[in-house]
């Protein structure tokens, strides 16, 4: 056999051009299950393989063709993949190169809308204790839609209608498309950040899937569920359903229907009123007729009008209590009252003896004093003499020239000492 040699990669090589050049494996559809998923989440590219009951081919789909995906490829997921197939050189593999993929038996958007429904389920982002009760009068509804569409007009007739006292802030936002919901998201978080609302109606009128689904987006339902004012999400018609309306506190089928649960009825609370008020005065008539009406057969009866009767014998039998009490008192007050009279008779003698030992003792103490009174003495012609406001008594408290005080009886006299004399 005089057959050339040739490497691997020659080989190789050669059978990937067969393949790019056999425009049959140029653009296949093929379906098949997930197996074996390997995304890498750092370059983006999509590893899997394609399996069917017989056999399976590997396949990848690269970043800017995974990007678009509306769904997430899952194992044991049944689809359908557009793409070619070529050779791996490196590897001598072939495998089909995924342009598109798409769910077996359901559309993209509708096993995405079930994938996030399910993960944010598992989160609690549904649960009934975390959604907020709506306010019974709020003063400001906060709008956020299209600034063009007639579900805006929708909902400021209506609010207007049922209660003009409310305030209607509107955020214009675009709807559908790649941008609305990074629109609505930041006209949510705005509202929440400034406080701008009391309630918040979030939604559009109805169209395709493709027209929703920005109301599907994962952030925008975290904006929703993190939201202090209370949410009530109005998406297309009644049938249709997204994220946003599992998320909010409150789902509105329509855009009309959301108005009419933001605010009440005003004409329904004045007739409340009223049929409250005229209540209140028939049960008040008629709990003063009841009692009027108990109060005449009350007095009606024997005991009112024989009142006297009734109470006759009681009030002799008091009177009788109250003379023998009477007797006892007097008696008693006359006995104490000779026990008194005696008792006074005696203190009055003690009284009497002890007032005169007194006024015996008090004249000896007068007398005393009068013998002690240094007045007494000056009348019997002594003096006294002050030095300087003291009494002076020794000479040698007193200098020459010392100006002294000479008391007397009737009188003082202001001296200068002239001499001084000791005594011998």
């Amino acid at each position: 056999m005089n057959l050339p040699v040739i490497t691997v990669s020659q080989l190789n090589l050669y059978i990937k051009k067969m393949f790019d050049s056999d425009l049959s494996f140029a653009s296949v559809i093929l379906s098949g299950e997930i197996s074996n998923l390997s995304p890498h989440y750092r370059s983006g590219h999509v590893y899997f393989s394609l399996k069917d009951e017989n056999s399976s081919v590997k396949a990848v789909m690269f970043a800017r063709e995974a990007s678009r995906l509306r769904f997430r490829p899952e194992n044991g997921m049944k689809v359908i993949a557009f793409g070619r197939v070529s050779v791996f050189e490196r590897d001598g593999v072939y495998q089909l190169y995924v342009k598109e993929l798409e769910p077996d038996g359901a559309g993209a958007l509708s096993v995405a809308f079930e994938q996030l429904k399910k993960r944010l389920e598992s989160k609690g982002w549904f649960d009934p204790a975390h959604k907020k009760p709506l306010p019974a009068f709020p003063k400001r509804v906060g709008v956020i839609t299209s600034p063009n569409g007639a579900a805006l007009q929708d909902i400021l007739n209506i609010i207007g209608r049922r209660f003009p006292l409310c305030e209607v802030i509107v955020a214009g936002v675009t709807v559908q498309g790649n941008a609305a919901s990074g629109e609505i998201i930041e006209a949510v978080e705005r509202f929440n950040k400034e406080k701008l609302a009391d309630v918040l109606i979030v939604g559009r009128g109805g169209g395709s899937a493709e027209d929703l689904w920005c109301f599907n987006d994962e952030a925008l339902a975290a904006a929703v569920y993190k939201s202090e004012i209370p949410v009530i999400s109005a998406v297309g018609h009644e049938t249709d359903f997204t994220i946003c309306d599992f998320v909010s506190d409150v789902r509105a089928p329509t855009p009309s229907a959301a108005a009419e649960l933001a605010v009440p009825d005003i004409i329904s609370l004045t007739h409340s009123l009223e049929a409250l008020t005229d209540s209140l005065y028939s049960n008040y008539v008629s709990a003063v007729r009841e009692k009027r009406l108990r109060l005449e057969l009350l007095t009606a009866k024997r005991s009112f009008s024989e009142v006297s009767g009734l109470f006759e014998g009681e009030r002799r039998r008091l009177e009788k209590m109250m003379d023998s009490i009477n007797n006892l008192v007097s008696d008693a007050v006359e006995k104490n009252s000779r026990r008194c009279q005696t008792a006074a008779e005696r203190l009055n003698r003690c009284a009497v003896n002890y007032i005169g030992a007194e006024k015996l003792r008090f004249a000896k103490d007068v007398t005393s004093l009068k013998r002690l009174d240094p007045l007494a003495v000056l009348l019997r012609g002594y003096a006294a003499v002050e030095l300087n406001g003291t009494m002076a008594s020794s000479v040698d408290a007193i200098n020459v020239d010392d100006d002294i005080t000479v008391l007397m009886s009737d009188g003082q006299l202001r001296c200068r000492v002239e001499e001084k004399r000791l005594k011998p």
